[in-house]
């Protein structure tokens, strides 16, 4: 990644004013509230503090380790949840209630940090969303034993904790946020700025990363916590390794530099606060802003003017392609061998060992190609391609033959790519596609979408197989249409040049 953000300090010097010291934020403040400042000349010389590339290049491996070591979280619980049930004897039912719930509260959860960071930064935004994952994974060890003393008041507890994931689902939205920003202002150069979009890839890839870290440290510590602390001792000893690496994320996140964007929004708030909108308008044309930004974040202005169409339009793609996320990745073996004496498409992988590197390879593949393909095509025409060949790829795997492994699983494999890769260019489009002010929110806001589709596309599946069709039909309607359908919303995304972002 270092190569990737070798650019000249003229280039920085010209996307945003930068002429004082780099983590100084405080003094910068400071001088700006010195007796000169009501003067316009003194507001119109404010600039926030410069960012280097080196800077950019230490956020963005802290950005990756943060959201691999989120992922791990995340995707830690489902992975126990069927072992969690062996121990506290739930039945399937219970299970797929419980995670229906888990799901609901993680989207309320992940849409309502979106508020927080653009109010109080994207620093501190990543660091309130490692913190949260690594205080849910502790609270779940502690829930789990809650559960065993008192069932019902326990199993509402695990829900209620097991929201806080949210914050480490959030994780994604708040990195493309704080790195688009970064990369508008040190990736100026021509050359760097066909490469903005590849670099985010590299970070997005700490999905099938974390996906892959959860199994393998999985299979390690389960064995280890029930030899050591008895039955239950597996997924306790799992969840509370999950606490410590977060730990090392957080010291180096301190060390984060905030980006000039959200400085200088919240220097035009304090102008706006302070009674100085003649001033406050004079520093947002100096820097290139809206007039009215800083004067406040919320809903409203989501659902308002320009940004209405990007909302509406990437939140609905979103939320239609996690239906065939959750058929075709969390429930991949069901739809490839069948389970619960419902047939799939007769390719049995008895090992889900071999399902998670075969999925988790094609999304990290498909991620480099559609974020290196969206800096030359762009990031909608990237994401409308992916997901419509990925929906095609999935009908066709459909249609093959029953057992045909070498035509169902390259198909599926195929599918995968186009399914999974899109996101490194989708999540970083819906930072360019909202002014600076409301970043944080809207994307909060179309993730959280993603966790409606899930439980949607989770009641339909099972509405489906009651009626008794096999997982072939149920992945038909509820997958590769879907998918093929939110890559044809994308087209109603506007399209964003990335050498226009400020």
């Amino acid at each position: 990644m270092d190569a990737t953000t070798t650019t000249a300090r003229g280039d920085a010097a010209n996307a945003v004013r930068l002429d004082t010291r780099p983590d100084d934020t405080t003094a910068t403040a400071a001088a700006t509230n010195t007796a000169d400042d009501s003067s316009s000349n003194s507001t119109t010389a404010w600039a926030p503090p410069e960012v280097t590339p080196k800077q950019v290049t230490y956020a963005t491996w802290v950005c990756f380790f943060a959201w691999a070591l989120a992922v791990y979280d995340f995707i830690l619980f489902g992975t126990l949840l069927p072992r969690l049930g062996d121990h506290f004897q739930w039945t399937a039912a219970e299970q797929a209630r419980l995670n229906t719930w888990v799901t609901l509260g993680t989207g309320l959860v992940a849409f309502g940090i979106g508020p927080i960071v653009d109010r109080l930064g994207r620093r501190k935004g990543i660091i309130i969303a490692v913190c949260g994952a690594a205080i849910c994974s502790g609270l779940t060890a502690v829930a789990g034993w809650v559960v065993g003393a008192t069932a019902g008041l326990g199993f509402v507890l695990l829900v209620l904790v097991r929201s806080l994931a949210g914050l480490g689902y959030a994780e994604q939205t708040i990195n493309a946020t704080y790195l688009t920003e970064l990369f508008a202002v040190v990736h100026t150069h021509p050359a760097a700025t066909r490469r903005r979009g590849f670099i985010y890839a590299l970070v997005q890839g700490g999905w099938p990363i974390g996906a892959v870290l959860t199994a393998v440290l999985v299979a390690v510590l389960y064995p280890l916590g029930e030899s050591w602390f008895g039955a239950g001792g597996g997924w306790s000893l799992s969840f509370l390794f999950a606490m410590f690496p977060a730990v090392v994320i957080v010291i180096l996140g301190r060390r984060l530099v905030e980006t000039p964007q959200f400085l200088t929004a919240r220097r035009i708030a304090d102008l706006h606060s302070a009674g100085r909108s003649a001033d406050a308008r004079q520093l947002a044309a100096a820097h290139g802003v809206a007039a009215e930004a800083g004067k406040g974040t919320g809903l409203g202005e989501m659902f308002s003017g320009e940004s209405l169409r990007p909302l509406l339009s990437l939140g609905l793609a979103f939320m239609l392609n996690w239906f065939a996320i959750v058929i075709f990745t969390v429930l991949g073996t069901s739809v490839l061998g069948g389970s619960g004496g419902t047939p799939g498409k007769g390719v049995d992988f008895s090992n889900a060992l071999q399902v998670l590197i075969v999925s988790n390879l094609a999304g990290f593949l498909g991620y480099v190609f559609h974020g290196w393909l969206g800096d030359r095509i762009g990031r909608r025409n990237t994401v409308a391609l992916g997901w419509m060949v990925g929906g095609l790829a999935f009908w066709a795997m459909l249609q093959a033959p029953e057992g045909d492994f070498w035509r169902i699983v390259p198909l599926y494999s195929l599918g995968l790519f186009f399914l999974m890769g899109p996101y490194a260019a989708v999540l970083f489009l819906i930072g360019e596609s909202f002014p600076s002010r409301i970043r944080a929110t809207a994307g909060a806001f179309i993730g959280a979408l993603g966790q409606l589709g899930a439980i949607v596309a989770g009641i339909g599946i099972t509405h489906t197989l009651s009626t008794g069709a096999d997982w072939v039909q149920a992945a038909l309607y509820w997958g590769a249409l879907p998918c093929l359908l939110s890559g044809g919303l994308m087209w109603l995304v506007p399209h964003v040049d990335p050498r226009t972002l400020k």
